[in-house]
């Protein structure tokens, strides 16, 4: 299993505002906390696989007030760094719903 306890991830982008989420684990629970760039607050729950996929909620508050949540399945993949790519499945739940996938990258020390 991937340890994920004190990585740092941020949206794979080109904006230098996206927000890097630190992620903290105890044995299979993962979870979190980030703020920056379009997001007032936002938090994730979740629970880390043998292959180390993340099956979790998310819920934010963004800078427009707008309120969301969701889930998502984080698949990892191994970059040729050694640096850790999660590939995203996400659905947001609520009116507009919306499905898509992204991907977010261990952000280099």
């Amino acid at each position: 299993m991937i340890n994920y306890d004190g990585k740092r991830f941020r949206k794979v982008s080109t904006d230098p505002n996206a927000p890097v989420t630190l992620y903290r684990q105890k044995d299979d629970l993962v979870w979190a906390e980030l703020t920056g760039g379009g997001v007032r607050l936002g938090s994730l729950t979740g629970k880390c696989g043998e292959d180390g996929t993340i099956d979790m909620a998310y819920t934010m508050v963004l800078a427009s007030g707008q309120v969301i949540a969701g889930h998502s399945t984080n698949t990892p993949e191994f970059l040729p760094d050694g640096r850790i790519r999660l590939n995203e499945v996400w659905e947001r739940y609520g009116n507009p719903g919306s499905r898509g996938t992204s991907a977010i990258e261990e952000v280099a020390e």
